[in-house]
């Protein structure tokens, strides 16, 4: 916001677009776009950064950790690890999500690695809860 305002600030002195772009670490672009949001729509509209394209996340932080601590603690009986697809449904089962895809799991799950060292999430069966090895608490399952 503050660049933006200041590619105002300097195109109202009557600076260039390259020189503006050079003294605020921008290509000349950004410089051209901002001046012409703000001719079109208004000062709010160039200072304010538009919503970006792309999908909503399917988990947040707290269900992410939720499919993490799913993930490390015992699979289900009869089974001797977790699928991604099992992992799927148990978090559809629990009502964690409405709906999510084994791939999304996958995804999420590679993002976090580290999560999944056998030191990082210890299983406490005694409360019900699982929680990190620096005793921070994940939730129930």
């Amino acid at each position: 916001m503050l660049t933006r305002a200041r590619i105002l600030l300097l195109s109202a002195e009557g600076k260039s677009d390259d020189f503006i772009a050079d003294a605020l670490k921008v290509v000349p672009q950004t410089v051209r776009n901002i001046r012409k949001r703000f001719a079109q729509e208004g000062l709010e509209a160039a200072l304010s950064e538009r919503p970006r394209p792309g999908v909503q996340r399917k988990l947040d932080g707290k269900q992410e950790a939720f499919l993490i601590a799913l993930a490390c603690s015992d699979p289900p009986p009869g089974r001797e690890h977790w699928t991604m697809q099992l992992l799927a449904d148990k978090l559809v089962e629990l009502g964690v999500v409405e709906s999510i895809s084994d791939e999304t799991v996958r995804r999420v799950l590679k993002k976090r690695p580290q999560a999944l060292a056998e030191e990082a999430v210890v299983h406490n069966p005694g409360d019900g809860q699982f929680r990190l090895a620096d005793g921070g608490c994940v939730g129930p399952l």
